[in-house]
C-alpha cells in the first residue's frame, strides 16, 4: 500500500469540485468559512475555478471536471487534494481522469459521499491510500465537531484513535446561515448482528454504498486484485448507505458477493442508513439478516458512525484497521503498513 505524504503547515491543499459546486448563499457562506479556517491554519489553497458553479448538481462538464483533477494530480505544488462537496454525478468524470498521473505522483485524495468514485478507484485499483469522511464544505461549520478536529489531525499524520460519539443527527434541521453544525439529538449505539462484542483487524476499504454499487464490476473497480494482494491481512468493508432502500441493499450485497467482494472478508460495518425506505417493513437488522452477508460467519456491525446521518468518522482506505465494539461503543485505530 502506498501512503502519500501527510500535510504540513504552509503546504498547499487543492480544492477541486469533481461533483457539485456551491451556488446558493448558504453553501457559499460555508465554503468561504472553510477557506478562512484552512488559511488560518497556515495552509495555502488552490481553489477550483468552478467552486461556485452548479448546474443540476454539476460544477462543470464531466470533461472539465476530469481535466481539473488531472491538473491537481500533476501539480507538484499541491500536497493534498480535498474534494469540495458530495453530490450525484462524479462518476461521469471518471473516463476523463488520468489515474496514471496520480500513480506517478501520489498524494492523498480526500472526500465524503460522491467522491467515493475517486477514492475507491484510487485505492482498489492503484494501491494508494485515500481518506473518507470529510469534504471541504464540512470545515465551514461553526463550531467544528470532534470528527472534523480529528480529521485535521489525521491529515497531518497524527493517527488518533477515534471513538463512537454520544449523539447523532436524528433529524435534519434546516440551516439558516449554512454554518450550523449537525443537530445531534439521538443516542449513538453501535450494534452487531449476533448481539456479541466484536473485534476485527484487517485492511479496510469502503465508502458510500450507493457509489460503490455503481462502480462494482466496471473498469473502475479493482477489488479482485486488491483482495488477492491483501488476503493474508483479511479485508474489512465499511459501507455508508446514503439513499438505497432496504430491499435494494439486499440485492446490492448479493451482487457484491457474486463479484467476490467478501472472499477474504473478516468483518463488515454498516453506518446508519441515510434513509429508512422499505416496501416490506424491513429495519436495518432484518435487512442485513435477510441478506447474503448473514451467511458469511463474520462480525457484522451496524448503526456505526460511518454515515450521512452525522457524525462520520474518518477512514484511511487501504490501511490496517483495528475495530472494537462493546456495549454499544466503538473504537477504530489505523496502522499504516
Amino acid at each position: 500500500m502506498i501512503y502519500p505524504k501527510f500535510i504540513k503547515e504552509n503546504n498547499c491543499i487543492g480544492i477541486p469540485a469533481p461533483s457539485a459546486g456551491a451556488k446558493d448563499e448558504k453553501k457559499i457562506n460555508k465554503y468561504k468559512n472553510a477557506q478562512k479556517r484552512l488559511e488560518s491554519l497556515d495552509y495555502n489553497l488552490e481553489l477550483s475555478k468552478n467552486l461556485y458553479n452548479d448546474i443540476k448538481g454539476r460544477s462543470a462538464s464531466a470533461e472539465e471536471r476530469g481535466k481539473e483533477i488531472n491538473e491537481m494530480f500533476s501539480d507538484d505544488n499541491i500536497d493534498l487534494i480535498l474534494c469540495a462537496a458530495g453530490g450525484d454525478f462524479l462518476v461521469e468524470m471518471l473516463p476523463y481522469v488520468d489515474f496514471e498521473t496520480l500513480k506517478q505522483n501520489p498524494k492523498y485524495v480526500v472526500g465524503f459521499s460522491d467522491p467515493t468514485g475517486l477514492l475507491y478507484t484510487i485505492t482498489s485499483k492503484y494501491d494508494i491510500a485515500t481518506i473518507y469522511g470529510q469534504n471541504f464544505s464540512h470545515l465551514g461549520i461553526e463550531p467544528l465537531t470532534k470528527t472534523q478536529k480529528d480529521f485535521l489531525e489525521i491529515i497531518k499524520g497524527n493517527i488518533v484513535e477515534q471513538e463512537s460519539f454520544e449523539l447523532y443527527e436524528g433529524e435534519y434541521e434546516e440551516s439558516i446561515t449554512g454554518l450550523e453544525p449537525p443537530h445531534l439529538t439521538k443516542p449513538v449505539y453501535w450494534k452487531t448482528l449476533d448481539g456479541k462484542e466484536a473485534k476485527i483487524d484487517g485492511r479496510i476499504i469502503g465508502g458510500c454504498f450507493d457509489i460503490i454499487s455503481e462502480l462494482a464490476g466496471t473498469k473502475y473497480d479493482g477489488i479482485n486484485e486488491f483482495n488477492e494482494k491483501y488476503k493474508d491481512d483479511g479485508i474489512i468493508w465499511y459501507f455508508d448507505n446514503c439513499e438505497i432502500t432496504m430491499e435494494e441493499t439486499i440485492r446490492v450485497l448479493w451482487k457484491f458477493n457474486e463479484l467476490g467482494y467478501f472472499k477474504y472478508c473478516k468483518g463488515i460495518i454498516f453506518g446508519r442508513f441515510g434513509v429508512d425506505t422499505t416496501y416490506y417493513n424491513y429495519d436495518t437488522e432484518t435487512c442485513l439478516k435477510d441478506s447474503v452477508i448473514s451467511e458469511l460467519n463474520i462480525p457484522i456491525i451496524y448503526d456505526a458512525d460511518f454515515s450521512h446521518k452525522a457524525p462520520c468518522l474518518n477512514v484511511i482506505n487501504g490501511a490496517i484497521a483495528k475495530i472494537k465494539v462493546k456495549d454499544g461503543k466503538g473504537k477504530i485505530n489505523f496502522d499504516l503498513r
